[in-house]
């Protein structure tokens, strides 16, 4: 089992599916509160990513946006989830046009209650970083499925497809 340390913050629980999902109180781009419990009786994508404006992060806010009414008429809302904060979200949102909900985490607190902050390599450093992660959390907030080392290019179709075929 591994430990991950945030911001003091140490968790060594592995999420699985079937398991309650841990509940959130993160600020969206406009510094408006969003806490999980808001959104029971709708399906819930949750998706952690770990840059705004990057390659991979851009094309995967930008593939959630364009399904959005999709994800919308089958009860469901988008929230992506990263440690940047409510400025950095905003001017993502207005240069790319989005049309989803950014939550900022900026001490990676809520990615370690999620296990998805972890230690990563790049050019030869070791540090710890957003991997990048959906969960399917359900109406009753239960989570229904979980994608990890997610490739964004055609995962937002992917998580509608999931949605659907498990809608009740």
């Amino acid at each position: 089992m591994n430990i991950y340390e945030v911001g003091g913050f140490m968790s060594e629980d592995i999420l699985k599916e079937g398991d309650k999902a841990p509940g959130f109180r993160l600020v969206d781009a406009y510094e408006k509160e969003r806490m999980l419990e808001d959104y029971l009786g709708k399906w819930v994508v949750l998706y952690f990513y770990p840059k705004d404006n990057t390659p991979g992060c851009t094309l995967e806010a930008l593939e959630f946006s364009d399904l959005k009414k999709d994800f919308e008429s089958n009860d469901a809302v988008v929230l992506g989830v990263s440690k940047d904060s409510c400025e950095s979200h905003q001017k993502f949102i207005d240069s790319r046009g989005l049309t989803i909900s950014l939550l900022s985490d900026p001490n990676a607190e809520i990615q370690g209650i999620y296990g998805v902050w972890k230690p990563k390599k790049f050019m030869g450093r070791e540090f710890l970083g957003t991997q990048r992660t959906t969960f399917l959390i359900d109406k009753k907030g239960i989570i229904r499925k979980i994608w990890d080392k997610v490739k964004p290019l055609g995962h937002a179709k992917k998580v509608l497809e999931e949605i659907t075929s498990l809608k009740d």
